[in-house]
């Protein structure tokens, strides 16, 4: 099942399941009591922390949810949050999921400094989704801006281009046509 956020980041491949860790995980848990599939597959736009050029596709399978107070020392959490459904999280790009856009590269920074170079809203919540229903999943994610000051406005000028390109990688790939 190929799955993405949906509004304005919809495709007639996939299933929209919300904007966001709350509205991804509440629509997402619903799909999997109702049809679970074989596999999951979320696909969407993020922001680079630096490592990542705009345009670029990743793919990844590992996301965590590390909120600024974490980078700052101002916060805590005692949940997990990191979770990957690959074999070799070594050489996974690490995709941090937050309700918030970072505008801040110095923030971005310690982002990267953490191993985390993508922001994308949702995908912490498919993984966990997915591994409490025993589901294999992954992401497939079109890098539209940079994590600073400008990350809105970008993401605005890029975000039909980065979903042309998403179904064309995959048309490519073989899982749409």
């Amino acid at each position: 099942m190929i799955l993405c956020a949906g509004d304005s980041e919809s495709f007639p491949f996939a299933v929209p399941i919300g904007i966001g860790m709350v509205n991804a995980a509440i629509h997402l848990s619903r799909l999997m009591l109702m049809n679970p599939p074989e596999y999951l597959l979320f696909v969407g736009t993020a922001g680079s922390y630096g490592n990542h050029q705009i345009f670029d596709m990743v793919e990844s399978k590992t996301a965590a949810n590390i909120e600024q107070g974490f980078l700052t020392g101002t916060a805590y959490t005692p949940l997990n949050n990191v979770i990957s459904a690959a074999e070799d999280v070594s050489r996974e790009t690490i995709v941090n999921s937050s309700n918030y856009i970072t505008t801040d590269k110095e923030i971005a920074s310690k982002y990267l400094a953490k191993r985390l170079e993508l922001e994308n809203m949702e995908f912490f919540s498919v993984l966990a989704v997915a591994r409490e229903f025993d589901i294999p999943a992954g992401g497939l994610f079109c890098v539209t801006n940079y994590c600073d000051e400008k990350a809105h406005e970008t993401f605005l000028k890029n975000q039909a281009k980065a979903m042309e390109l998403i179904e064309t990688y995959l048309k490519d790939k073989g899982l749409v046509s």
